[in-house]
């Protein structure tokens, strides 16, 4: 049987079908109603965002039959000789199409070389032609290529967007889902669509039947609710070596200590909305498990030195450090050490 992948299966294919871009939807839609179609777009953002996706859109709403349309992976042919045939064929009129479009993924992989190449190009496009290219590092697009192109950032998702879909997914698969657990695989994304339903597939496809929390959490290897749970007590009891010992638990259990600190950092804010601001923390605390919402209702009225927003910017500071830490655990205990220790 062929294997399609959830992101593939629901991929949109209509700009009504767009979430959490509303602002590139209705640019767009506006350009195309009004016929003002640039010859060339830089759609930029994180992975799994829907730039990709979008360009098809674009490619298709523009009346572009799958003859005319040229995908290139830049990863891949990002050397002059790449694009100069490219240039050679752009001249070339569409097969029964108005427009040839080329989508052009991961641009800013093209060497300087290549980009040369490219930039003339797109200073004298046929007329029939439109470029789409996409890139998740602008910083890295040459200046004199952005501008000559319309610009669009796309967003990263929010949780409750990202929540939306996957459990729209898992209805259309006909899977259960326990609660809390459509908020954590939507945690885990990170904003991108194509992570979220990645791992909504490995846990629907693993588990056949009603996924619970404990399910996720354990396919995903993300920490149990009550390791998280034990370090942010631990912090507002101010309990030092307590909540080290559960780092320590976590290690012991082959928890990944990013994963375990961004889940400690999520739990924190919410307490830390709720306690400060209650009327911004009810879309937080949609879709959590009954355990998760007694537990940061509990916290966010207990009195405590350490519930507050330095403990919040010590942990971010723990997070940043993560990707350089010779010793996966340490950024989270020296954070700890800092909050609760004597040596600040």
């Amino acid at each position: 049987m062929e294997h399609t992948s959830l992101y593939r299966k629901y991929r949109p294919e209509a700009f009504v079908d767009l979430v959490g871009q509303e602002h590139i939807v209705a640019a767009l839609e506006g350009a195309l109603k009004a016929d003002k179609i640039a010859h060339a777009y830089l759609f930029c953002g994180s992975r799994g965002t829907g730039k990709t996706t979008s360009a098809r859109i674009v490619a298709s709403a523009l009346g572009s039959s799958p003859s005319d349309i040229y995908e290139i992976d830049a990863a891949s042919n990002n050397g002059v000789d790449d694009i100069r045939e490219l240039r050679e064929n752009v001249g070339t009129l569409p097969f029964d199409s108005k427009y040839k479009v080329y989508i052009i993924d991961e641009v800013h992989m093209l060497s300087k070389a290549a980009f040369n190449a490219l930039l003339k190009t797109l200073e004298e496009p046929p007329a029939h032609v439109i470029f789409i290219l996409a890139t998740t590092e602008l910083e890295k697009v040459p200046d004199t290529i952005v501008s000559r192109c319309q610009t669009f950032i796309f967003r990263k998702p929010s949780e409750a967007v990202l929540r939306t879909v996957i459990e729209k997914t898992a209805k259309a698969e006909k899977a259960k889902l326990g609660a809390g657990v459509s908020n954590l695989i939507a945690l885990l994304a990170n904003g991108s669509f194509r992570d979220a339903l990645g791992t909504l597939q490995k846990v629907i496809t693993a588990t056949k039947g009603e996924v619970t929390l404990e399910d996720a959490a354990r396919l995903t290897g993300a920490p149990p609710v009550s390791i998280v749970h034990d370090i942010i007590e631990s912090i507002a009891r101010g309990a030092l070596s307590e909540a080290l010992m559960t780092v320590e638990k976590s290690r012991a259990s082959n928890i990944a200590p990013k994963t375990l600190l961004e889940l400690v950092l999520h739990t924190f804010r919410r307490i830390l909305l709720l306690k400060v601001a209650p009327a911004l923390s009810k879309g937080e605390i949609d879709g959590l498990s009954e355990e998760e919402k007694e537990f940061i209702t509990r916290l966010s009225k207990m009195e405590s030195a350490h519930l507050n927003s330095q403990t919040l910017l010590t942990l971010l500071d723990a997070l940043a450090l993560q990707k350089h830490a010779f010793i996966d655990e340490l950024p989270l205990e020296l954070a700890l050490i800092k909050i609760l220790g004597d040596y600040k």
